[in-house]
């Protein structure tokens, strides 16, 4: 069963990976195993698992005697428990989708000899054990007796993977189950993606309302609610471009900049052209009585509009601090060197340009848009507005507030900026009460104005961390992870930047209070031969958001221009570690909506430019965020029609004569009981996704063709992918087992899925009742 060639096959991949056989990361349990014990660090097994696998190896062993027992029992106990290896999927060779996995994990020669000579005639008592002894019991026998065919059948020739080497293996297990480095130190995470079609998508918030949806802005003035499924409501929650100030040239700064969500309420941060006079306003906007997923557009009530003396640096972030009050971020007005007055706007505390704002708009319903917070530090300062929180910033893009670490709390609070620089250094800020943040005097660490810079009484707060223009020249702000899906990025604050597409990450040290930059990546190889992810992504890096439950994400274009479907919406992933199962699940409360849902279809991948972003093009020029012209940009836009695909095998004029939920098993070697499970619907021929299929739902296939029962059940397209002509026309079917045909199964509507053909399910047919399997 072991798929042939393991050594050339490592040569093709590079290494492994640790992989479990659920297709997914390894994890810590969140209590020890008490049978395999050897993994209670780290592996594939829960609590939960490690007791299934204590009861087959208890019923195997009822088979021995007392000496047998202690001759054999640790060989079965070392077998089964190689489903906990943190390389479990290797072992059983299972990172390939398009290959049948392993019965037995693969066992280094030696040991393997020593298995034979000690216990050879257990290996029928695993083969029962896992039901598929019916299909070995002609050669069973024949393996017992032969050292060599019996290697042969267990053997993984991977020496450096096998059994029980993998074990030992000082490069394997260095560092197993943290985020793994490149030789050049660069942190390896992977993506998926989640949305695509968007035009400069700017912003996402969550509605932090239990619902778990999420609110996409685009420049132009589109704000779109997504569910947790990837599906986007057709009516948008927000269109404002009949006001909103933008063009469609690449690099246009103007436009629909943030979005913020209070209690029944929402605000907003735009460009808008009054009587030719370019401004910033900020509006309110009321949910509608009668939609949760729409604002009430005539409900909208201006809070603040600044004048904008040029077309760039227009700051552009709306958030809620954990106080309640609304931070709003202003950018100092644009040009260059910010050339107003003596000092530059950001200096001038007379001018809401170049700060950031702390206002309070609690119970202003029947007063004055917002009032003053009793604590903002300039309160009483004379010829200075009191709205002012913080100073000297020139043009902060995308800021974020820590939620804190999730058991201590440590870092909970902290306002996290990435401000834009001039002709140098980029910077990023944590923003407290009062202070001073350096421009027009600094940029990064550097004097800008020497000047001023040289001025005692500057008293500006240094960047925690800037880095030169040669790394890139448009700092796009993040988030410090606080999610629970991958635990090793904890803390770990993760930003990026719009020209060269790099992504970054920033690691304090707790005690020095420093922090440690680390590059970030995509996994090489096949450390994100992961289901759904990938490890490529369009450079402009737009912005970052994180979901209800503190997973990270990051919007990117292709061709940074307002009127261009080129925009994705990726999630950050890392492939070292994941949480213990369960202990992440969420379940959405349900919302109602009115209108249509347009479910997320992943489009074929584009071919992108894979060259890592420390070797991309320099851009010719920079100056503020969003308004360089990349030098080359990859664009992908959005299908408008979706083609009908052709009819394959038996279509529409060959499928004469055949009903709706016909099927067919369809594999290479043209076995009749064996092969990927296509349907007929509406006239064509389809897959079907593995998700929710189990063996009752085999059974509904096998009988429709004659067999008695499905044996086994393959997932991960074991049989090989349908060809991109062919759809996937149902998805999370579940059977009771007696239906006629899939369609009477409990299932998504036909043609709805949110699948690729990399999960297309497949079946084996048998006469034999009882014995099925249920391979991934």
């Amino acid at each position: 069963e072991g798929k042939e060639g393991s050594e050339a096959w490592a040569a093709s991949w590079g290494y492994s990976h640790p992989q479990c056989l659920d297709y997914k990361p390894p994890f810590q349990p969140q209590q020890p195993l008490v049978f395999c014990k050897e993994y209670s660090k780290f592996g594939c097994c829960d609590l939960q698992k490690d007791e299934e696998i204590r009861i087959r190896f208890y019923t195997i062993m009822e088979n021995f005697d007392h000496s047998g027992y202690v001759t054999c029992s640790r060989y079965i106990h070392s077998i089964l428990c190689q489903e906990c290896s943190p390389y479990a999927a290797h072992l059983y060779d299972a990172e390939d989708a398009n290959t049948p996995m392993r019965i037995l994990p693969g066992l280094c020669g030696n040991y393997c000899a020593d298995y034979w000579h000690r216990c050879r005639y257990t290996m029928s008592l695993l083969l029962e054990d896992l039901g598929v002894l019916h299909q070995y019991a002609n050669i069973t026998m024949a393996i017992e007796e032969d050292r060599k065919r019996f290697c042969d059948f267990l053997e993984l020739k991977d020496k450096q993977y096998c059994y029980p080497n993998v074990l030992t293996s000082a490069e394997l297990n260095a560092n197993l189950g943290f985020v793994r480095e490149n030789p050049k130190g660069c942190l390896e995470l992977c993506l998926q993606e989640v949305a695509n079609g968007l035009r400069n998508p700017v912003a996402m918030i969550h509605a932090d309302d239990g619902t778990h949806r999420f609110f996409v802005a685009e420049q132009l003035g589109y704000v779109w609610v997504y569910l947790p499924n990837g599906s986007r409501i057709d009516r948008p929650f927000l269109n404002l471009t009949h006001a909103v100030l933008t063009s469609p040239w690449a690099g246009d700064e103007r436009g629909f900049l943030c979005i913020a969500l209070h209690p029944r309420k929402a605000y907003v941060y735009y460009s808008v052209s009054v009587n030719k006079e370019e401004r910033i306003r900020i509006s309110e906007f009321t949910l509608s009585p009668h939609d949760d997923n729409q604002l009430d557009h005539s409900s909208e009530r201006t809070i603040l509009e600044v004048t904008e003396p040029a077309s760039n640096h227009n700051g552009g972030q709306l958030l809620f601090g954990h106080d309640g009050y609304l931070y709003i971020f202003i950018g100092d007005g644009g040009r260059a060197g910010d050339p107003f007055g003596k000092f530059g706007n950001s200096q001038n505390k007379s001018t809401l340009l170049g700060k950031a704002l702390r206002v309070d708009v609690e119970d202003n319903d029947d007063a004055p848009p917002y009032s003053i917070p009793w604590d903002n530090p300039f309160l009483w300062e004379k010829e200075t507005r009191p709205e002012i929180y913080a100073y000297g910033v020139r043009n902060m893009w995308r800021c974020s507030i820590d939620r804190g670490d999730p058991v201590t709390g440590g870092g909970r609070g902290r306002m996290f900026c990435g401000d834009v620089g001039q002709n140098k250094y980029e910077e990023v800020d944590i923003i407290v009460k009062g202070g001073n943040y350096g421009w027009r005097a600094k940029e990064g660490f550097s004097c800008y104005d020497r000047k001023l810079c040289q001025n005692s009484s500057l008293d500006d707060i240094l960047p925690i961390f800037a880095y030169p223009h040669k790394l890139g020249k448009s700092v796009t702000g993040g988030y410090v992870y606080r999610g629970c899906e991958m635990p090793n990025l904890n803390g770990v604050y993760i930003f990026g930047d719009f020209m060269s597409g790099r992504l970054m990450s920033l690691k304090e040290n707790v005690t020095t209070g420093e922090w440690k930059y680390n590059e970030i990546c995509m996994g090489r190889d096949q450390i994100c031969r992961f289901p759904k992810l990938i490890n490529s992504f369009y450079k402009y890096i737009i912005s970052f958001a994180e979901d209800e439950a503190g997973e990270l994400y990051f919007l990117a274009t292709g061709a940074p221009s307002a009127t261009t479907r080129a925009g994705f919406i990726y999630k950050i992933v890392d492939p070292s570690r994941r949480a213990p199962p369960g202990k992440c699940s969420i379940k959405p409360l349900p919302v109602k909506i009115k209108g249509k849902l347009i479910p997320f279809l992943k489009p074929p991948m584009p071919k992108r430019d894979k060259t890592p972003p420390s070797s991309l093009p320099s851009p010719t020029t920079a100056t503020s965020k969003m308004r360089q012209t990349p030098t080359s940009a990859t664009i992908t836009k959005a299908p408008t029609t979706v083609q009908k695909p052709r009819g394959r095998g038996r279509g529409t004029k060959r499928g004469r004569g055949l009903r709706a939920g016909s099927v067919r098993l369809v594999s290479t070697d043209g076995l009749p009981n064996r092969g990927r499970v296509e349907i007929f619907v509406r006239g064509q021929w389809g897959t079907v996704c593995d998700d929710l299929f189990t063996s009752k739902a085999g059974t509904v296939v096998c009988r429709q063709l004659g067999f008695k029962t499905a044996l086994a059940v393959l997932k991960r397209a074991a049989f090989g992918e349908a060809d991109g002509s062919v759809r996937i026309l149902l998805d999370d079917v579940e059977c009771e087992g007696q239906e006629r045909s899939l369609l009477d199964c409990k299932r998504s509507r036909v043609g709805k899925h949110n699948c690729s053909h990399a999960e297309d399910v497949g079946v084996i047919c048998g006469y034999h009742k009882n014995i099925t399997i249920l391979c991934h």
